[in-house]
């Protein structure tokens, strides 16, 4: 039986780019890959960091029963949504997958697919390198978006509280101060798992 590798933490922390290395060093990794409503930013593409739909589609999933979790979040530019949606691509039975996630989607697909079977992967950064890591990323936007980098920042704290990290029984945490020491570290730790 396979389990997902449930990569999550506040934005800015360097998710993206751990989940690339650890996609290299353990190929076999699966990607589940989100799907969203928010626009695609610049350096993205459709079918790699997320599928991007509309609200129409996401409608389309909801009614079909294939909609596992999906977050709203009401951003500076309207509301935004995430969601991670059963279209077949998923099979435990088949092998062992890796997706980036928040604390909410984690708990629901702990729900879905059983506790034993999604395995948490916390990354923290201080959040004064966080701020400066996400302005740094907004810049090179054509049009950035400041007051969502804010928006998000705040949320963070909320979200990923101690007490909600707590509840959901996450207590390993993922340093990336030193990116080479962190995808080490994540990487023994599904190698670890997996055996």
């Amino acid at each position: 039986m396979g389990k997902i590798y449930c990569m999550m933490g506040k934005s800015s922390t360097g998710k993206d780019y751990l989940y690339r290395e650890i996609r290299k060093r353990i190929p076999e990794l699966k990607p589940v890959v989100p799907y969203t409503t928010r626009p695609i930013r610049e350096g993205e593409r459709d079918g790699a960091e997320y599928f991007f739909i509309d609200e129409e589609k996401l409608a389309e999933y909801t009614k079909a029963g294939k909609v596992i979790e999906q977050r709203a979040y009401q951003t500076v530019h309207g509301i935004w949504r995430y969601a991670t949606i059963d279209d077949g691509t998923i099979s435990l039975a088949t092998g062992d997958y890796l997706l980036i996630a928040t604390l909410e989607a984690y708990a629901h697909l702990r729900e879905y697919f059983g506790p034993g079977n999604v395995v948490p992967l916390y990354i923290e950064v201080e959040d004064g390198e966080r701020l400066r890591r996400a302005l740094k990323r907004e810049d090179k936007q054509e049009e950035p978006k400041y007051a969502e980098v804010c928006r998000r920042f705040l949320a963070d704290t909320e979200d990923f509280s101690e007490e909600n990290l707590k509840k959901m029984e996450i207590d390993r945490r993922f340093l990336n101060i030193d990116r080479e020491t962190c995808i080490s570290e994540i990487e023994e730790e599904i190698v670890n798992d997996r055996v």
